[in-house]
């Protein structure tokens, strides 16, 4: 089964208050088994445009990932994260290729 990938493109408005989102969705991602591969590093957009900061979390599989995003301790800190952050987020299953 593949794993799956929460791939997302933010821009942080209040980078104080952001911290408060970092610091509440460590629970869903631990219950979760999440895994940060890129979080938020410099980046190199070669084109198009692109939010400021960039995030793939992994997980064990797709319905995995949803399980997470769908969850009461995600959307607890989903809520912190809106009133200080524009996002696009998508969840993608990978490819055994």
């Amino acid at each position: 089964m593949p794993k799956a990938y929460w791939v997302a493109h933010a821009t942080v408005t209040d980078p104080a208050a952001y911290e408060a989102y970092r610091t509440a969705n460590a629970e869903a991602f631990a219950k979760f088994g999440a895994r940060f591969l890129v979080r938020g590093g410099p980046q190199d957009v070669v084109e198009g445009s692109l939010a400021p900061r960039c995030v793939v979390i992994e997980f064990v599989d797709l319905a995995t990932a949803r399980a997470c995003y769908d969850s009461p301790e995600y959307q607890a800190a989903k809520a912190l994260r809106l009133p200080v952050s524009l996002v696009d987020l998508c969840i993608v299953e990978g490819w055994e290729g």
